[in-house]
């Protein structure tokens, strides 16, 4: 476990001053990570993006886009060496919440088949399981990867 100098933590608007950081969080926890391109999209397209900040110290993110009365999840990540220390609901909670705040009736996500660590952790939150989206994933060596689709119902 790595330990935060300042334990602080809180959550602030993704900005691009912060795309190297997030490039590195995310290029160390997935082996199909987004683009600079991907984050720089989501920025320009008006998505809620977050950065869980410690001091100076990126410990996670999400982004999210909305629709009619629900939130699509589309990135939630903890960097590697603040996995398992609760990050991930927080940030779960943050969404959650702004969601509230938008009138979303349902919040919605897809995660990878073989996630299992993150499926736990949703099911846990209270996603629902409602459905498998087939190919749905970049994979390695030119494979593709199936998603659950969750919900939550707010």
């Amino acid at each position: 476990m790595n330990a935060l100098v300042n334990p602080e933590v809180r959550l602030e608007p993704l900005t691009a001053a912060l795309l190297d950081d997030v490039l590195r969080v995310e290029n160390s926890a997935y082996a199909q990570p987004w683009t600079r391109g991907n984050f720089a999209d989501s920025l320009k397209s008006g998505y809620q993006l977050l950065a869980l900040m410690g001091g100076s110290t990126l410990i996670g993110y999400f982004v999210a886009m909305e629709g009619v009365d629900e939130v699509h999840l589309l990135n939630i990540t903890v960097a590697p060496e603040f996995q398992g220390q609760g990050y991930a609901v927080l940030m779960l909670d943050a969404l959650a919440l702004w969601a509230r705040g938008r009138h979303a009736q349902w919040l919605w996500l897809e995660v990878r088949v073989s996630n299992v660590r993150a499926l736990q952790v949703y099911e846990r939150y209270g996603y629902r399981r409602v459905g498998e989206r087939k190919n749905y994933y970049p994979a390695a060596a030119g494979r593709r990867e199936d998603a659950v689709v969750m919900s939550l119902k707010l």
